[in-house]
Order: structure tokens, then C-alpha cells, then sequence
């Protein structure tokens, strides 16, 4: 036997070193690195709507559970700058991101595609601390307000602030994350936030008044999210990518299905301990179906386009990108197909106008 494994040894030496080699190789993915911003309010890690329905029930777990993948989730404080960061480390596969975010690294080189939609028209609040005064955009001229930069909430405000002619210059604008803002307003060290409908929380307090918002503005200054994923991993993993979109669009047909809403904000309440008023001030059953559709219709691609224009008039990124690009409609695609749910969501052209266009 001695002999014979002698006699092999410089055979299967080489034949192991060419293995090793050969393009394609490569040992099979066994770790899947996704990064969410934390939007928990509470001890448990939370990203909100479609996240959370994934996280909490282990949708992406059950569906790798015969593969020997690895779920490795990060849910970052710093929200979408910090996961930039760590795309460009080499650290994130997939993101949860938010739009500002996912423009932003993009048109910083980040070689990155967007592939499935997660939310859309997602409204932003303007609170303001109680007998200010401040109705509307215009008064808060020269006053302290607290905006989460590098986020989908600065783009946002951005866009509202635009679209009646104003800028951040012609604030005091400060940098705070929702939970230090929602503190320094209800203790009147600053003006106003801008924020989502977590600002109801201080409302129903009495601690805030609530304005203005993004709705009635034909979808100007609602924020988007989307599953953005590294080119890298696409190109070395496409099947492993295909199964979480799959799994994406399956929790986006039942947070889709209004008879869930409930069920929904229950979740909510116990995974990021978010009062289920935040939710109901927010959506109504009937909105669920457009605003988690993952599909990436010509108004969702449209709206990152605007946001790209947006976010280059406002200095927030210094080079413009191609959208269309960047989007990758393949997977969601594979995924309407195999789940037999092609007529499931209705694609829209434009803010409230429904279309046939992708």
C-alpha cells in the first residue's frame, strides 16, 4: 500500500493543484453576508416591513436549510453610510438598502446592482416642537432642524425642500439618527426633524406637532428601498442570489395581502418595538400591495432617476451614473415565474398611474 501511495503521490499532486486552479472552481458559497440598517427601537435587531418579515420567521433560513448556507446578518446602527463602508470593504454580499444609500455608493464606484424593489412610496414627516409656529416648509428658515444624513430621509427632505425652492443652506441643518432627534426635539434643543412616522410617537406624547409631510406631492420626497446586491457575488453565486429574491417576492406577496395588516403591525410591535400607531398612521391595508410590490417598474426606476439628479443638484454626490444600468430585473423575474405570480402586483408608469411598462 506504502508503495502505491508512492507511486500516485506525484500524480495527484498536480491533478489537485490544477483543480484548485481552473476558473469556476471555486469551493461552494457557505456564508451569505446581508446588511440592514437597525431601525429597532427596542433590544431585538429590526430593518422594517419586508426585512422583518424575512428575519423574524427565518424565511431566508428555511430556504437554504437543505444547502449548508450560512445566514450572516448585520444590522447597522450607521444605517446606510456604514454599509457602504462595508461594501467597499469586501465584507457585505446584500443589502437592504435604502435609496440615498444605494445612489450614493453606486455613484462612488461601488460596483453594485440593485435587484429586486422592497418599498416604495414611504412617507416623510416634518415635527416640530409644539407652539412654534412652523407650518410649513418656508418657516423653518434660519431654524435648527435634525436630518439622518447619508440616508433616504436626507434625499427625501432634499426633494421636498426643492421642490418649494429652498436648500439645507438655508437651514441649520444638524446630523442626528431618528432616536437622538426624536430626544433633542422633546427636549427643545432643536427645532424640528424630519423623519417617518416614528415622529408620531412624540405627537401622541404632545411633545411634537406634525406639518408637513411628503404626502399630497405626487410621490416628491417619498423614500424607496431596494435589495442591492455586489456585482462579485452575482457573477460567483447567481443561484445562491436567485433563492433570496425568491424569497424576497414570497414575503412580499404576504405582506402584500391586506388581510396580513394586522398580523404585520403585531410583528412590528414585538420584532423593533415600534408602537403600532407609527404603522397605522402610515399605511392603510389598501396601500400594502403598492408599496411593497417588488417589482421594478418604470416608476420605481424612474424615481432613482430623479433621485440621482436630486442627490447631484444637492452636492450629495459629485458624479451622475446610468440607472438602467444598474438594474438587474432578472432575478425578480425568475422569481415571478417559477412562483407563478406574474399578475400579482400592477406595475405603474408614473406616482398613481398604473402601466403595462418594466
Amino acid at each position: 500500500m506504502k508503495s502505491l501511495i508512492r507511486w500516485l503521490k506525484p500524480l495527484w499532486l498536480p491533478m489537485l493543484a490544477f483543480a484548485l486552479a481552473v476558473p469556476g472552481a471555486a469551493p461552494a458559497q457557505t456564508v451569505i453576508r446581508i446588511a440592514v440598517p437597525d431601525t429597532s427601537a427596542g433590544p431585538k435587531p429590526a430593518g422594517g416591513g419586508i426585512v422583518d418579515v424575512i428575519y423574524a420567521n427565518k424565511l431566508l433560513d428555511k430556504a437554504f436549510a437543505k444547502q449548508g448556507v450560512e445566514l450572516r446578518w448585520t444590522f447597522f446602527k450607521g444605517a446606510g453610510p456604514a454599509i457602504n463602508e462595508a461594501f467597499a470593504n469586501g465584507q457585505v454580499d446584500l443589502a437592504f438598502l435604502g435609496d440615498l444609500a444605494a445612489v450614493i455608493g453606486r455613484a462612488n464606484g461601488l460596483d453594485t446592482r440593485l435587484i429586486a424593489a422592497l418599498a416604495r412610496n414611504v412617507n416623510g414627516f416634518l415635527a416640530v416642537t409644539p407652539g412654534s409656529g412652523i407650518a410649513d416648509l418656508r418657516a423653518l428658515k434660519g431654524k435648527q432642524v435634525a436630518v439622518f444624513r447619508g440616508t433616504a430621509l436626507q434625499l427625501s427632505f432634499d426633494s421636498v425642500l426643492r421642490a418649494e425652492g429652498l436648500a439645507e443652506r438655508d437651514l441649520r441643518v444638524v446630523n442626528l439618527d431618528p432616536n437622538a432627534a426624536a430626544a433633542a426635539l422633546a427636549a427643545r434643543r432643536i427645532d424640528a426633524v424630519w423623519g417617518s412616522a416614528s415622529v408620531f410617537v412624540l405627537r401622541d406624547k404632545g411633545l411634537a406637532d406634525v406639518p408637513v409631510s411628503t404626502k399630497g406631492r405626487r410621490g416628491v420626497g417619498t423614500l424607496k428601498a431596494g435589495l442591492v446586491a455586489s456585482s462579485a457575488f452575482l457573477r460567483a453565486h447567481p443561484e445562491l442570489a436567485r433563492t433570496v429574491v425568491k424569497t424576497v417576492v414570497e414575503a412580499s406577496q404576504w405582506l402584500s395581502d391586506k388581510r396580513n395588516f394586522d398580523a404585520f403591525i403585531a410583528l412590528e410591535s414585538q420584532q423593533g418595538n415600534i408602537a403600532p400607531s407609527i404603522w397605522r398612521n402610515e399605511l392603510t391595508a389598501d396601500d400594502l400591495s403598492v408599496v411593497f410590490s417588488p417589482l421594478l417598474d418604470r416608476y420605481y426606476v424612474d424615481a432613482f432617476k430623479q433621485d440621482v439628479r436630486t442627490a447631484k443638484e444637492a452636492g450629495l454626490i459629485r458624479r451622475p451614473f446610468d440607472v438602467d444600468a444598474w438594474i438587474d430585473r432578472s432575478y425578480v423575474e425568475a422569481a415571478l415565474r417559477e412562483l407563478n405570480l406574474g399578475a400579482h402586483w400592477q406595475a405603474y408608469e408614473s406616482f398613481g398611474k398604473p402601466g403595462n411598462a418594466l
